[in-house]
């Protein structure tokens, strides 16, 4: 049985991977902070409290338990909070990421699956981005894990050293089986503000932005729901396992939604005609995200089960009305 360490795994999309590691048979050790994670979201395995800044942890949780590969999901993650305070993320993301790498080197560790973004593209030129397109981010955010990317390219040049970095698109919804979802407060994601809103959470939603050059005027975004996104990082691990190379995956349904259609759906799934707010432009946001994800497709054989907006959304609102109750 397969020993994997995954960081950051008490978080959103790291709970619903450790969860499927589970019931695929794999032994599972989170190492997270629970800074933005908790506790109880992490059905598999077992949890190692620490910081990915503290090197001597790392190495102590690397000695006891032996991982054969590393999923590496802690991070700062909130774009506007990047542009506010670039070294919080340069220090956590970049520097946090060379410590594990420095441990996993000296334990010879030699495979890692990367929670990379779509926010490395910046702003590009096209709306449906291949893994080919130019990497200009434009905020911290993105262009901390584009660093993250360069560092593995550079270290798996040199070394005995393999990983796989999946390039997220918008990533929603709940577990299928109601046991987990978001749950930090402070999230910020479109699909989980309107849940929020619509559960009286919130006095109103509000829209960044409607001057864009988009159909309507708001944000493009490809919107993936977390269980196959968490069924690609288990294809990419048994990819690694089975001796292949590096590479580089994007993670989306190659299908764009306005943010107005994802408010629109939303009121539609939730029977909830919740009060929205029209606001200025966010700095950093770009107006069109769209995954090409034929290569990932291709490649590992993905098949996504969920690409459906409407199911996306009832799974988060499930959510969301049993995390209140």
């Amino acid at each position: 049985m397969k020993k994997v360490l995954v960081t950051g795994g008490a978080g959103y999309i790291g709970s619903h991977v450790v969860k499927l590691l589970g019931e695929k048979g794999y032994q599972v050790v989170v190492y997270d902070n629970l800074s933005t994670g908790y506790q109880e979201s992490i059905l598999s395995g077992v949890l190692e409290i620490g910081d990915l800044l503290d090197i001597q942890r790392l190495r102590e949780v690397f000695s006891e338990h032996k991982p054969e590969a590393v999923i590496h999901f802690a991070a700062n993650i909130v774009v506007p909070e990047s542009v506010e305070k670039p070294i919080m993320y340069y220090r956590n993301n970049v520097g946090g990421t060379l410590n594990l790498l420095q441990t996993m080197h000296e334990h010879k560790v030699d495979k890692l699956i990367f929670s990379s973004t779509a926010a490395v593209y910046g702003t590009p030129a096209k709306t449906v981005i291949t893994e080919e397109t130019p990497l200009e981010p434009i905020n911290p955010y993105g262009q901390s894990k584009a660093m993250v990317e360069k560092i593995l390219a550079d270290f798996s040049a040199t070394q005995d050293f393999r990983y796989i970095a999946l390039r997220y698109f918008n990533v929603a919804g709940a577990d299928k089986d109601g046991q987990i979802g978001e749950k930090k407060e402070s999230a910020t994601h479109l699909i989980t503000m309107a849940m929020r809103t619509a559960a009286g959470l919130r006095d109103n939603l509000y829209i960044f932005g409607t001057d864009y050059p988009t159909p309507d005027g708001t944000c493009i975004r490809d919107y993936i729901h977390v269980d196959d996104l968490a069924e690609a990082h288990i294809l990419s691990l048994e990819h690694l396992l089975q001796g292949c190379k590096s590479n580089i995956f994007n993670c989306g349904y190659s299908q764009g939604y306005s943010v107005k259609e994802v408010v629109e759906t939303a009121k539609k799934v939730t029977g909830v005609d919740f009060p929205v707010e029209l606001a200025p432009r966010r700095i950093g946001d770009p107006p069109a995200l769209v995954a090409d994800s034929s290569k990932i497709r291709k490649t590992l054989g993905w098949q996504p089960k969920y690409n459906n907006l409407e199911y996306i959304i009832k799974t988060a609102w499930e959510w969301e009305k049993k995390r209140i109750q």
